[in-house]
C-alpha cells in the first residue's frame, strides 16, 4: 500500500537525518552511500579523471586562471602595478602547484558567506596574501576588470584540455592499440561474415578488427583537433571594464596573450599563461561551439565503440571467442556453466550513458539567452559526468579484451557449415566467361538449401569454362575464399 504523505514526512528525517547532517558538517560519503556509481561502485576506475574534472579540478583551474591574469597584469607597463619580484611569482606559481583538497574546503567556507564561487575563490587568493606586503598592496589587482565568466570558461577548458589529453585520448589510444595488435594477430584467421544476419562472404577475424581501428583512428584524430577556446574580455565581450581603467591600453592584445602563451611547464619560458586558443568575438559567455564539436566528436567514438561491443558479444555467444575466468570468478549465480559478457555489456551501458549527457551538452551549451543565462552553468558541472562514463567504458573494454580466447575450431566449423557462400565467386566466374543466367542457376542450387561441397562441385565440373579457372574454383573452400581480407588486416 502506499504510504501515505504525512507519514512519510515523519519518517524522511529518521532516514536519511543523520546522513544529511554528516553531509552539512563536511564529513566524506562511502562508496556505497554515493548518489551516483562514478563514484560509488565504480570509484577507483575513474581515480585519473577525478582530480581533473570534478568541482575541486574545477576551483583548481579557477585558481590557475586568476593567478596567470594577476601576474599578467603586473606585467603589462602599468604604473600603478609594477612587475612582481621572483620570490611573489614563484609564490604564486606555488598556490597553483601545490593547490589540495585542503584548499578547495577552504575556498568552499568562503563561498558559504559570499553565496558565489568564483567570488569565493577570489577571496581566497587575497587571503593568501596575508603578510606579504607586495602581494597585500596590489590585491585589488585579483579578478582586474573579470566578469565570472572569463574565469569560468577558461577554467573550463583547461579541465577539458588536460582530461583529453591525460585521460581521455590515452584510453582511447588503448584500445586502439590492442585492437591493432589483434587485427594483425589474427589476420589470416577465416571467418564467416553474416550480412543481415545470413551467412555472406568469408572474412578474416583480423579484417573485421582493423575496420574498428581505422575507425577509431579518424575519430581520435578529431577529438584531438578540436581547439579548446578561452575569451577574456568582461561582461559582454567588448572590454568595457578594462578600457574604463585604461582607456588607451590594447585589452584585446592582452587577453589574447594570455589565453594563448602556453602554461608554466608546457615550455622552457618563464611567462606563462593558459595554454588555449583564444576566442575574439562573445557575449559574455564563451559560445562553447567547440564544446559541442568536441562533445559531438567523442559521442560518435563511443557509437562505434558500442557498435564494436556488441559485434564481439555476437561472437562470443556464436563460440568464436572464449572469455578468460580468474581463479573463483562466478559467470552465472545459477548455470554454472556460463560465462558472461559482462565487460562488454558494461561497456555498452555506460557507452549510452555516456552519449546521452554528451549529447545533451553538445546540442545545449551553444543556446543562451540573449547576453546570459545560468543554464549553461548548471549543465556544464556534468562535464565530468559524460567523460566518467566514457573512461568507465573505456575501461570494461579493454578488460573484456583481454579476456578473449579466439576459438578457431569453433570458426572453422561454422565455415565448414556454409558452403553455400561459394555462390557468389562461382557465377562471378561464370559472368566472366559470358555463361547466361549465372545469377539464377546458382540461386536455383543454394537458395534456402542446405548446400555441401559435393553440389557445388557438380555444379563447377559441368560448367563450360576454361579448365584453369575450373581447378580454382574446385579447390575453393569456404575458409579460403577471403580476397584481400589478410592484407588489409596487417595493413593498419
Amino acid at each position: 500500500m502506499p504510504v501515505p504523505a504525512r507519514a512519510m514526512r515523519r519518517a524522511l528525517p529518521q532516514l536519511y537525518g543523520k546522513t544529511r547532517a554528516a553531509y552539512n558538517r563536511g564529513m566524506n560519503f562511502s562508496p556505497i552511500s554515493a548518489l551516483s556509481p562514478l563514484d560509488g561502485r565504480y570509484a577507483s576506475k575513474l581515480n585519473a579523471l577525478r582530480p581533473l574534472v570534478s568541482e575541486l579540478g574545477y576551483m583548481h583551474r579557477r585558481v590557475q586562471v586568476e593567478i596567470a591574469w594577476f601576474i599578467a597584469l603586473s606585467d603589462a607597463g602599468f604604473e600603478e602595478f609594477k612587475p612582481l619580484s621572483p620570490g611573489a611569482r614563484t609564490y604564486l606559481t606555488g598556490l597553483v602547484k601545490n593547490f589540495s583538497e585542503a584548499d578547495g574546503v577552504a575556498i568552499k567556507e568562503f563561498e558559504k558567506t559570499t553565496n558565489h564561487d568564483v567570488k569565493a575563490v577570489e577571496y581566497w587568493i587575497k587571503s593568501k596574501f596575508k603578510d606579504r606586503p607586495e602581494l597585500e598592496k596590489n590585491a585589488e589587482f585579483v579578478h582586474f576588470a573579470c566578469t565570472s565568466e572569463d574565469i569560468n570558461n577558461t577554467s573550463h577548458a583547461l579541465q577539458i584540455k588536460h582530461a583529453r589529453a591525460e585521460v581521455m585520448l590515452p584510453g582511447l589510444d588503448g584500445i586502439i592499440a590492442k585492437l591493432r595488435d589483434m587485427a594483425h594477430t589474427f589476420a589470416d584467421v577465416p571467418m564467416l561474415s553474416r550480412t543481415h544476419g545470413q551467412t555472406a562472404s568469408p572474412t578474416t577475424v583480423g579484417k573485421e578488427l582493423a575496420n574498428v581501428v581505422v575507425r577509431l583512428n579518424g575519430c581520435r584524430e578529431k577529438i584531438a583537433a578540436v581547439k579548446l577556446m578561452g575569451k577574456m574580455n568582461g561582461a559582454v565581450g567588448n572590454y568595457n571594464a578594462h578600457l574604463s581603467a585604461w582607456p588607451d591600453f590594447d585589452w584585446e592584445a592582452f587577453a589574447r596573450q594570455v589565453v594563448e602563451t602556453p602554461e608554466l611547464g608546457e615550455t622552457q619560458g618563464s611567462d606563462w599563461g593558459l595554454g588555449l586558443t583564444f576566442q575574439p568575438y562573445s557575449i559574455q559567455i564563451e559560445p562553447h561551439d567547440y564544446m559541442a564539436e568536441l562533445f559531438d566528436a567523442v559521442a560518435r567514438t563511443n557509437t562505434i565503440l558500442i557498435d564494436l561491443a556488441r559485434d564481439i558479444w555476437g561472437y562470443v555467444s556464436l563460440g568464436y571467442f572464449k572469455q578468460k575466468l580468474k581463479d573463483g570468478e562466478i559467470g552465472s549465480s545459477t548455470m554454472p556453466h556460463k560465462v558472461n559478457p559482462i565487460d562488454f555489456e558494461n561497456a555498452e551501458g555506460n557507452l549510452g550513458l555516456a552519449n546521452a549527457v554528451l549529447k545533451h551538452l553538445s546540442e545545449k551549451l551553444p543556446i543562451s539567452r540573449w547576453q546570459r543565462d545560468l543554464t549553461d552553468s548548471t549543465v556544464l558541472r556534468n562535464v565530468g559526468v559524460g567523460l566518467g562514463y566514457t573512461v568507465l567504458a573505456h575501461a570494461s573494454l579493454m578488460t573484456g579484451l583481454n579476456k578473449l580466447e579466439l576459438s578457431e575450431e569453433a570458426l572453422a566449423a561454422d565455415l565448414d557449415a556454409a558452403w553455400e557462400v561459394l555462390a557468389e565467386p562461382i557465377q562471378t566466374v561464370m559472368r566472366r566467361y559470358g555463361v547466361q543466367g549465372a545469377y539464377e542457376k546458382l540461386k536455383e542450387v543454394t537458395r534456402g538449401k542446405t548446400v555441401s561441397a559435393a553440389d557445388l562441385h557438380r555444379l563447377i565440373e559441368g560448367l563450360e569454362i576454361p579448365a584453369a579457372d575450373k581447378q580454382r574454383l574446385l579447390a575453393m573452400t569456404p575458409a579460403s575464399y577471403v580476397g584481400k581480407a589478410a592484407e588489409l588486416a596487417r595493413r593498419v
